[in-house]
């Protein structure tokens, strides 16, 4: 394009998305390779959803195997979502934020609805587990079902919503920390421990690994 900028700049024309959009992306640690199309992301303005059920696609069955999360326990959690974007159909498994959106994942795309925002599932317990995506969080059901039993969640969607929720740990006992292993991962759980005596890391569970999910799939 004969145009200056520096990688911000890049990635705003190749993904087509604003510059907070795709700081959350990088913040996300989505690889990318100029080499192969990378994880599409859409902007969530653009899906509408058009059908919301239980997971019985054997596309979305495969994906939860894929990603070694028993079906029971992602038909607890999450929903298969069908929505429209640009007159074409697909289909995701759909996690519900706290206002009514979702976070939608299938094999081949991340992307959500409008209202993005972060999910919080709220049963008056006094401690709290917070990830930053739907399969560490899953991931913690499948491998510890008894400290989500016993647990209020938090799933961020994005540490872009870190500053949205500080005001939410005061509320709890223990915060226990489930964030990625990476700058933003570190810098997000540097934050929230100074900030808040109550907060303990937990990445010391999946040492080596970006996330939990990541452990959870090399180890089965």
């Amino acid at each position: 394009m004969g145009k200056g900028g520096n990688s911000i700049d890049l990635l705003v024309q190749l993904l087509n998305l604003s510059v907070k959009e795709v700081l959350a992306y990088l913040s996300n640690d989505l690889a990318f390779s100029f080499h192969k199309p990378p994880l599409r992301i859409n902007k969530p303005k653009n899906n509408h959803i058009m059908e919301i059920q239980t997971i019985i696609h054997p596309a979305m069955i495969g994906y939860l195997k894929a990603r070694k999360i028993p079906l029971a326990i992602g038909k607890q959690h999450l929903k298969e979502v069908t929505y429209k974007r640009n007159d074409k159909t697909f289909f995701a498994l759909g996690l519900e934020n706290h206002l009514g959106g979702w976070e939608l994942r299938n094999k081949f795309q991340k992307t959500s609805s409008s209202p993005k925002s972060y999910t919080w599932l709220k049963r008056d317990k006094k401690q709290l587990i917070l990830t930053e995506g739907m399969f560490d969080f899953l991931s913690i059901a499948t491998i510890s079902p008894i400290a989500v039993y016993e647990s209020d969640i938090l799933v961020l969607n994005s540490v872009a919503f870190l500053p949205d929720v500080e005001i939410l740990l005061s509320n709890y006992d223990e915060v226990r920390l489930y964030l990625d292993n990476d700058n933003a991962g570190d810098s997000a759980t540097e934050t929230l421990m100074h900030q808040h005596n109550t907060a303990v890391d937990f990445r010391d569970e999946y040492k080596g690994y970006k996330d939990l999910n990541e452990k959870l799939m090399a180890w089965n």
